[in-house]
């Protein structure tokens, strides 16, 4: 979920603020490598609790 989340998120931002260049994968990757890592560690963290809140709220 992380993965493929902050994969098309990075890619739509990274089109929207800077362009479509030459350029453009290799900001499109410098960015990704942040942002990967942070949507993983969300996904593990909030994760749990969604699905507890939600399984507690559709009984």
């Amino acid at each position: 979920m992380g993965f493929g989340m902050s994969l098309l998120m990075t890619l739509i931002i990274t089109y929207v603020n800077t362009g479509f260049d030459m350029n453009y994968f290799r900001r499109f990757i410098k960015a990704w490598s942040v942002s990967l890592p942070i949507a993983i560690g969300t996904v593990l963290i909030v994760g749990p609790i969604v699905k507890k809140f939600v399984d507690n709220n559709t009984k």
